[in-house]
């Protein structure tokens, strides 16, 4: 075993500055597109979109910032998945050509203009558009967080093994939920409870049935 010091005096109750707030990160939508959906293949393809627009919608309830960003949009890709764009119907678009969204100036000062160093990263496909921005973010000394079930690659071999490379490179692999209730992180914030949980009801499947459940029959305060 190895040792290492460990100080029991100075355990305290108090969070690891490794979680997500709403303080400390933003999120970065890539190329959720028609066409990108037509080519994705590694899971349900309506399960990525509830997880998608859950995402959008934590981002929106904590006041996160949010990149939207779309390749090709005219030409070739379609526009922005449409409930991704009714989270954010005023929201600027940044439409690229190229395929890493890091190598595009305009997302590039948009990210930089939010002040935060977390990234939370999804978007099609996993094993190009995440892939790319992912390691150039990383390598510029910023922390990404890929929501995996948010994402979505060509096969489940390609979206296993883009997130495979990414996570040693140095992301973290989450998913949507997990990013919701790591914003909210204790049900006594009042302020965001009632959108945290309305989120969960609208996207969180059983969970969120769950949830309906017992407000209707336990307590209208209920949770988790």
């Amino acid at each position: 075993m190895t040792e290492f010091a460990f100080d029991v005096a100075s355990v305290q109750a108090a969070p690891s500055p490794d979680l997500l707030t709403p303080d400390n990160s933003m999120m970065l939508f890539v190329d959720h597109q028609p066409q990108m959906f037509f080519g994705a293949g590694s899971g349900d393809r309506v399960a990525v979109i509830n997880a998608t627009v859950g995402l959008a919608k934590a981002a929106k309830a904590f006041d996160v910032p949010v990149v939207l960003s779309t390749v090709a949009a005219e030409s070739f890709s379609g526009p922005i998945l449409p409930q991704l764009r009714e989270v954010f119907p005023e929201h600027e678009i940044v439409d690229r050509t190229s395929m890493n969204a890091w190598e595009d100036t305009a997302l590039v000062d948009a990210v930089k203009a939010t002040g935060r160093t977390k990234i939370i990263l999804s978007g099609l496909w996993t094993e190009v558009c995440l892939v790319l921005p992912a390691l150039s973010a990383l390598n510029q000394g910023y922390e990404v967080y890929v929501v995996a079930d948010a994402s979505a690659g060509v096969t489940p071999a390609a979206h296993e093994h883009a997130m495979q490379r990414m996570t040693a490179a140095g992301a973290v692999p989450v998913t949507w939920l997990q990013v919701l209730l790591e914003l909210q992180r204790d049900w006594a914030r009042t302020d965001t409870y009632e959108a945290t949980t309305t989120v969960v009801k609208e996207h969180g499947g059983a969970y969120g049935l769950g949830v309906f459940y017992a407000q209707s029959m336990i307590d209208p305060h209920a949770a988790g």
